[in-house]
């Protein structure tokens, strides 16, 4: 095996990395697995009953919901890079993963959380057509374009992703293997490279700054004109239907975006590391978790399906 230099540091293409996870005794391991556990198995439960509920009742069958059905999809995905290696790791003595596995775990984190990002900046431009130009919503909206903006957002995560982990895994690591969180992201792995990282660092974030400031940008504008168009109506009942359709996706997007921030916005407002992982918990299984109870408990229609649905099974 070919051994590498780097400022005297003696270098071997690692083979797999250990993910050091959260510290403490048997005892700490086995309320955080609890926490995870309920929190994925809630997250997985209220985004598929979301994706059931808007698939069978017709009367949701529109583009906003078309977009939720989406989001929740994302969700599903997103919560599971990480929960299920970090469940079998809490009773683990050795925590390994592959680098490959590793890589492919970075791979979809990216590729799903810039999506996610992206695909909320598509549905504030739903909300945006459908409160300001609602005489042109249904042929603007149409299926084909909803499709298209949905493939699009997924496009911009898969060159975020690809970009970050390949820039990311070209880096020769050092001796040490052992990733100082519960999962592969880039911050730790870069930690460990034995390299100057500033190039990686400047590209990475450039490119994501870019999409993700982009989105940001889009969703500013859109509830801009929102607002415009809120305080133009004369009706108050009007407003509060507006404003009762658009709190659940603002919240959403305040919990996202907001989280993003702290943690990759500005790396080193984190205290300690322990710090990090705490708020990486929230990102990747709390938010997932919250958006169907957001969306479900702020939204009538919603509501009124699953009473609906509800009914029918138990008539079943």
């Amino acid at each position: 095996m070919t051994t590498h230099r780097y400022e005297n540091i003696s270098m071997v293409p690692l083979r797999e990395f250990v993910l050091e996870g959260f510290q403490g005794g048997v005892e700490t391991q086995a309320l955080l697995f609890a926490v995870f556990l309920i929190l994925y198995t809630v997250t997985i439960l209220g985004n598929l009953t979301m994706i059931t509920v808007i698939t069978l009742d017709a009367r949701l069958h529109s583009p906003m919901y078309f977009f939720l059905k989406n989001l929740s999809f994302l969700d599903v995905c997103y919560s599971s890079v990480f929960a299920p290696k970090a469940l079998a790791n809490f009773f683990s003595s050795s925590k390994v993963i592959s680098f490959g596995a590793c890589a492919t775990q970075l791979f979809f984190f990216s590729l799903l959380g810039t999506t996610e990002a992206l695909l909320l900046a598509v549905m504030a431009y739903d909300r945006f057509m459908a409160i300001c130009n609602p005489l042109r919503y249904p042929v603007t909206m149409c299926h084909t374009l909803c499709t298209l903006l949905v493939l699009d957002s997924y496009c911009g995560g898969c060159l975020n992703s690809i970009m970050e982990t390949s820039l990311t895994f070209k880096l020769p690591f050092c001796s040490s293997n052992r990733i100082d969180h519960f999962f592969c992201d880039v911050l730790p792995l870069l930690r460990l490279a034995c390299a100057d990282t500033a190039l990686n660092e400047l590209v990475m974030f450039s490119i994501c700054g870019f999409i993700l400031l982009g989105a940001m940008l889009g969703i500013l504008t859109s509830y801009g004109y929102i607002t415009v168009t809120i305080l133009r109506m004369p009706s108050g009942s009007g407003r509060h239907k507006v404003f009762a359709t658009c709190g659940s996706h603002l919240m959403a997007v305040c919990l996202f975006y907001g989280t993003g921030f702290v943690v990759y916005g500005q790396p080193g407002a984190m205290k300690s590391r322990e710090q990090g992982k705490v708020v990486s918990i929230f990102y990747t299984q709390v938010i997932p978790m919250l958006n169907p109870l957001i969306y479900s408990l702020r939204n009538k229609d919603v509501k009124d399906a699953l009473r609906r649905l509800g009914q029918k099974w138990v008539a079943l």
